[in-house]
């Protein structure tokens, strides 16, 4: 929707009484227009790509009787203070970003029936769905006078706090679902569920309630996935003749499991989730069992060697996840035969497969919606999908060579592209800037790619993280770069680029993680223009080129997202797809933000990083003049004189002059490093100073001081003033190996890594789908 666009609806149609916009792709935010529709009775907005805060205003409007905006992922927004008068029938929120709390002013909604956030006359309620949100404090307490529950939804939302004594007593139909951050201590306020001997549904994943399901003979959906359950498989599930659908996923169950014992016991099950616990699964089946057609199988980290047999006459599997196993040779041909329709959802990764059973260009799988065939072993030309509607094709960490397919261009739904380390070849295909408006991270690096990167990036595209490091890319920087306004994360790094810095880069709003080293960028970084500033950057590398001049310190004034860094929670950066769902189930995407960075050999590995760490990496330039005082100005208000600067390198420059003293205040520095220069005077002393070595000082005769064996003669570092404790924030932790030795150092929680010197190979995932719950079907969390 574009023109006209949602604004100028809001601004022309002033009469408007029913506006229905589902599914269709607008991407933008709500106007506030939207609250001056006075007349306005109808308004869906359902899947409609919608960002931004919604406006409150709109939930007040006097004659607005049906609201949906479910499935806007990317929408924010609270529920305001409702009063008598509203005439709101029907209100859905459902799987928007929606926070706070629920007011319980929802109680004068007297017309509601549905609160989908589905509530009736509460009194007369019959659903209520509050998932897929960001709602929190203590659960409303309105939920203790629903005398006519029948279906209860309470989904990846943040309550805490206590569930109501009174609330499993109300429940007097077919169907219960909770889904939250409840503890343990309040597992007896639902004590009644072993009495609802009508119950079909029941989720109580990642709730830690314990419950005794025994006697509930009718379930025929049951999920307690993310519970912390230990020991065996519970027998009494196997009583649950009836069951269609069981999820024990991401649980700590132990020993060995026979898949039989679902099989002859459960024969009405399609779906099966058993991934990522501690047994071992015993995929044998005997020949005569009349097995039922399965839609999900969910096997990952079940310590299986090879394809399970039972698959081979499952033709309806829309699901299927084998991640993470030891299933090693070829994928036999059968397998590629079964469910090649109604296929949507394959996940292979992390295994140890060598290809296919024959050789194939095309994969014949013409639903799919996610494949991940990443972390294995095959070798040979890249295989390309059938379905032109994928959404995610993650194939990293193989061994796959030659180009780039120009039938990838015709994959226009796709969302996320890994080709990272393999051994391809040639050169980028000039569609890849423009042929999926959708695409938002697109992954190529540690590949042999040459050639110019392509003047393809288009205007509204979604892009947010690209990453075509480690190649011999050539030429200069595409200026089409510009029409990423969305882009994140940009990494260049490790190619045969030639060109001045890409100043105009700066226009991009929502930049955070600059990479251009190792490169042959060169000449003087100028002054920042206005609107060039570079607004959000945490980290900046540019090492390992020809830069000349000063450094950019009036860079460093505009470098605004190093100084209002907010340390009030940690969190990993990364790009979040967008969600799509697969026969009713909601899969979430992200891309980790991850790098290296390098110093004399020494490479540090972050492969998550945390929303706390800000670095500016200049080394190996020929940059000249004095360090600017002002890199010492990243100094978040409300946090005095503490700051989270954690690496800051100038080795290997032409640097004259003394290091300025207000260095001193960076006290989580963690790296610093100004060596091989012409410093002199002496080392400022305190804080972070005295945990650095004198490697980061050498080469620098003029200098004195400790760490250095030179003592200054006939002055002294002015005594740093004291500074409140810092705390050292890594991402999962940092890694530092020495080029071409055997061993390294290792410092908190990290994957192993094996380096040389400019070459190197990750070995974590930077993809990871999570499904989520939508609606009454509900897949475990994927591990990507």
């Amino acid at each position: 929707l574009q023109n006209p666009s949602l604004a100028n609806l809001a601004e022309k149609l002033a009469n408007l009484k029913v506006l229905h916009l589902g599914q269709v792709n607008i991407a933008s935010t709500v106007p506030h227009a939207f609250a001056n529709l006075s007349s306005l009775f109808f308004l869906s907005l359902t899947d409609c790509l919608l960002q931004g805060e919604f406006p409150a205003e709109i939930f007040q409007l006097p004659k607005l009787a049906f609201l949906t905006l479910t499935y806007n992922h990317y929408l924010t927004g609270y529920l305001p203070e409702f009063q008598n008068s509203s005439v709101i029938v029907d209100l859905r929120l459902s799987h928007t970003r929606f926070s706070g709390k629920i007011p319980d002013s929802v109680e004068n909604l007297e017309s509601l029936d549905s609160l989908g956030i589905r509530v009736g006359n509460l009194t007369k309620l019959n659903h209520l769905y509050l998932s897929g949100n960001d709602f929190s404090g203590e659960l409303p307490a309105f939920l203790g006078k629903l005398s006519s529950l029948k279906m209860l939804e309470i989904i990846l939302c943040n309550f805490s706090g206590k569930v109501p004594d009174s609330l499993g007593s109300k429940i007097t139909g077919e169907i219960l679902c909770l889904l939250s951050n409840f503890s343990e201590q309040n597992s007896y306020s639902l004590s009644c569920i072993p009495k609802l001997n009508q119950l079909t549904y029941l989720d109580l994943s990642g709730s830690k309630i314990t419950v005794e399901v025994r006697k509930l003979n009718q379930l025929q959906i049951l999920r307690l996935a993310e519970n912390q359950l230990e020991g065996s498989v519970p027998n009494s599930v196997f009583k649950l003749r009836n069951l269609q659908a069981l999820d024990l996923s991401y649980n700590i169950l132990s020993g060995t499991v026979d898949l039989n014992m679902f099989l002859l016991n459960l024969k009405s099950l399609t779906s099966l989730v058993l991934s990522s616990n501690k047994f071992s699964l015993l995929t044998g089946t005997n020949d005569s069992t009349n097995l039922p057609n399965f839609t999900v199988i969910g096997f990952r980290s079940c310590i299986i060697s090879e394809f399970p047999y039972f698959l081979h006459n499952q033709d309806e599997l829309v699901s299927l996840d084998l991640s993470s196993n030891k299933i090693a040779g070829q994928v036999p041909q059968w397998l590629l035969n079964v469910s090649t329709k109604s296929l949507e959802y394959l996940n292979f990764s992390d295994n140890l497969l060598s290809g296919f059973g024959q050789d194939l260009f095309v994969l014949p799988l013409s639903k799919m919606n996610t494949l991940d065939l990443g972390f294995n072993k095959p070798k040979g030309l890249l295989p390309v999908p059938s379905s032109v509607s994928i959404y995610s094709y993650l194939v990293s960490n193989n061994q796959l060579t030659g180009e780039i397919p120009i039938q990838i261009c015709s994959l226009n739904g796709l969302h996320a592209l890994d080709l990272s380390y393999n051994n391809l070849s040639g050169m980028l295909p000039e569609c890849l800037g423009n042929f999926s408006v959708e695409l938002s991270a697109l992954k190529l690096q540690a590949n042999n790619f040459y050639g110019i990167i392509p003047q393809t990036f288009m205007n509204g595209t979604n892009l947010m993280m690209i990453d075509f490091s480690n190649n011999s890319l050539q030429g200069r920087v595409p200026k089409s770069l510009a029409n990423c306004v969305k882009l994140k994360f940009l990494n260049l790094g490790d190619n045969q680029i030639t060109d001045v810095f890409p100043s105009w880069l700066g226009t991009l709003p929502e930049l955070e993680v600059l990479i251009l080293k190792f490169n042959n960028f060169h000449g003087e970084i100028e002054e920042p223009k206005t609107g060039f500033g570079f607004p959000k950057p945490r980290i900046i590398d540019l090492s390992h080129n020809r830069f000349t001049g000063n450094l950019p310190s009036k860079h460093f004034h505009c470098w605004n997202g190093m100084k209002d860094i907010k340390a009030s929670k940690l969190t990993y950066l990364q790009v979040k797809l967008m969600p799509y769902d697969v026969l009713g189930f909601t899969y979430y995407g992200y891309a980790d933000y991850s790098l290296i960075m390098s110093n004399k050999g020494i490479e540090i590995e972050y492969p998550k990083l945390s929303n706390l760490i800000t670095a500016i990496i200049l080394s190996d330039n020929n940059f000249v003049g004095e360090i600017p005082a002002s890199i010492a100005r990243y100094i978040p208000l409300t946090w005095s004189n503490l700051t989270v600067m954690e690496s800051l390198d100038l080795s290997s420059n032409l640097l004259t002059g003394q290091i300025p003293q207000q260095l001193v205040e960076l006290t989580s520095l963690a790296f610093f490093d100004v060596s091989h220069n012409h410093l002199k005077g002496a080392i400022p002393q305190g804080t972070q100073f005295s945990t650095f070595t004198n490697d980061w000082f050498a080469g620098n005769p003029g200098l004195c001081g400790e760490p250095l064996s030179r003592k200054c003669k006939n002055f002294e570092a002015s005594p740093a003033k004291d500074a409140p404790p810092s705390e050292f924030v890594l991402a999962f932790g940092w890694k530092i190996v020495l080029a071409g030795y055997a061993s390294g150092t290792i410092i908190g929680v990290v994957l192993v890594h094996i380096f040389c010197t400019r070459k190197y190979k990750w070995l974590i995932k930077t993809f990871r789908l999570q499904p989520e719950s939508n609606g009454k079907r509900r897949i475990h969390r994927q591990r990507m």
